[in-house]
């Protein structure tokens, strides 16, 4: 036996099917698309939810809701937690980039602070908004709640 003599297995190999190649190909005419009809010509793509004609999901759907383009979203951080950063770097004011430093939030965030907790020293707080009870709760404390 050497290299010359091998071939594939029985059965393991297909001809390729030529389509378009005449009619004495069998595979001729129409080459296999079938008569008439978007499907049978060159440069077809069915749009993206296209249901052959009948009314599309996406369309017999009753649309509901209302999205408010100019909703500011914040990044929610409570008192409690101003207040662990403060006692962990032994800080007395606390700005945003201390709250991105702690991964409390990421640099592109607006940042909102909420009441929830106490705090037990006088801080100076730098945030994007307060809550009502929040600034009052650290104004309370002796500290300042400045908008940035």
């Amino acid at each position: 036996m050497d290299l010359s003599t091998l071939k594939p297995a029985e059965g393991s190999t297909h001809k390729r099917k030529r389509i378009g190649r005449g009619p004495g190909s069998g595979l001729g005419g129409t080459s296999t698309r079938g008569h008439k009809g978007a499907k049978s010509r060159s440069g077809y793509k069915k749009k993206i939810g296209f249901e052959g004609g009948q009314m599309p999901l996406q369309r017999r759907l009753p649309k509901f809701g209302f999205k408010n383009i100019n909703r500011v979203d914040y990044r929610p951080i409570n008192l409690s937690s101003l207040e662990a950063i403060a006692e962990a770097n032994n800080l007395d004011t606390i700005t945003k980039s201390t709250i991105v430093a702690a991964g409390l939030a990421s640099k592109n965030d607006k940042i909102k602070i909420l009441s929830m907790g106490e705090l037990k020293r006088p801080l100076k707080v730098e945030a994007d908004a307060f809550s009502k009870k929040a600034k009052e709760l650290i104004e309370a404390a002796g500290g300042s709640a400045v908008t940035a």
